[in-house]
């Protein structure tokens, strides 16, 4: 284990001098970076925390939260919560889940971190920029912002993050080095490949690639809201904190020497959608994790305007921001007799008090909707054209 140097200042916050919340934060801090190699603790530009929601953070987290909390030196931006807190929903809700979550977000406030309540922060409210060192949580986010922005995060749990707003800091070990971000298997994927077929890549490539760095060759058009898509189903299914895809994203050149290769065809993303899908009718069709963007809802709106509304429930959820600055395209979509949702996802919410069947285009919502203790549903995986078949008359 390397034996990490504070500098002055850092060794008195780590004494107690600043208080038991940085104390917390930069011990915290100085053993994750032991145990990754680090020698030392470099700035970050923001932060983002993830299990934000009462259902994952339960009642020892608020209790951790309490004897933690202290200003946030960092932009720092929040995952998703139970509810919407404007508008409730999108599933009921029971006072004691409704204090508890608003209990969590209260404490957030006053540390300072912002109202954003999003998987894609990365939209509008905490941005990055390549070459920013950042710490984040939400492993969906992490992926997305390594891999197409070249910001420099390695995946970090909701407590980890908070500790580096706290203190501004992070260990300089793992992706923060360029060595770090290297690919050392080459993904051959047979396309081209919609949204909907690079979840089904992710859902299948993760188990196989664990921890290591791929880099996919054969899909040079995909694009942004795809590999979204593909970040989403690889954090729900591995530990990989990156993707390449040559010619797409900026350090697609880092590549180790002899890397493996694996060959992916059509068959293997078919079979995927297949396994990951329920046969049972949907009650509800839910769209958005991660959150949806402001090109995505303008696409859904232009599919639904002017049609009628048939069947299951049709939720969408996004972010505050993009809902705001998207308002015509919320309009046509509320019109049509869908609702959007903001603060809150399909995955964090408890869907289970309402639905047993969820149908959606989310790798990642297929991954964890069937398991009990995130909604316990039934899932069809499908694309949007598919889903849309259900509710449009």
């Amino acid at each position: 284990m390397t034996e990490l140097q504070l500098s002055k200042d850092e060794e008195r916050i780590f004494d107690g001098e600043a208080g038991e919340g940085p104390k917390i934060a930069i011990r915290l801090l100085n053993s994750l970076g032991e145990l990754g190699g680090a020698e030392r603790l470099i700035p970050v530009k923001s932060a983002h925390i993830s299990g934000v929601s009462y259902k994952n953070v339960g009642e020892g987290g608020i209790q951790f939260l309490r004897k933690i909390s202290h200003r946030v030196n960092v932009p720092t931006s929040l995952n998703p919560l139970g509810f919407d807190i404007d508008n409730g929903g999108p599933v009921d809700i029971d006072d004691t889940f409704r204090k508890k979550q608003m209990e969590i977000v209260e404490i957030y406030r006053e540390m300072g971190v912002m109202d954003s309540f999003t998987c894609t922060p990365y939209y509008y409210y905490n941005e990055p920029s390549f070459g920013d060192h950042i710490s984040w949580a939400e492993s969906s986010a992490i992926i997305y912002v390594n891999s197409l922005i070249g910001a420099r995060t390695n995946r970090e749990s909701g407590p980890s993050a908070l500790a580096a707003a706290i203190i501004g800091k992070t260990p300089d070990h793992g992706l923060h080095r360029k060595d770090g971000r290297r690919a050392s298997v080459v993904v051959n994927a047979e396309g081209p490949l919609d949204y909907t077929k690079f979840a089904a890549l992710g859902l299948f490539l993760g188990p196989k690639l664990n921890r290591n760095i791929p880099i996919i060759k054969g899909q040079k058009g995909a694009k942004g809201i795809e590999l979204k898509a593909l970040s989403a189903a690889l954090s729900a299914t591995s530990s990989i904190p990156m993707f390449h895809v040559e010619g797409v994203t900026r350090e697609s050149d880092l590549v180790e020497d002899s890397p493996e290769v694996m060959e992916v065809g059509i068959k293997e993303i078919e079979e995927t959608i297949g396994k990951s899908s329920s046969q049972q009718e949907p009650e509800l069709i839910a769209i958005g994790c991660p959150h949806l963007s402001s090109e995505e809802l303008d696409y859904i709106a232009g599919l639904v305007k002017g049609k009628k509304k048939v069947g299951p429930d049709l939720f969408l959820f996004t972010s505050r921001e993009v809902k705001a600055k998207s308002a015509g395209a919320v309009k046509t979509i509320e019109n049509f007799g869908g609702k959007v949702f903001s603060d809150t996802c399909m995955v964090v919410s408890p869907l289970s008090n309402n639905y047993k069947s969820t149908g959606t285009n989310s790798g990642k919502a297929s991954f964890y909707l069937p398991l009990k203790g995130y909604g316990n549903q039934k899932v069809a995986f499908m694309g949007i054209m598919d889903l849309l078949r259900w509710v449009i008359a």
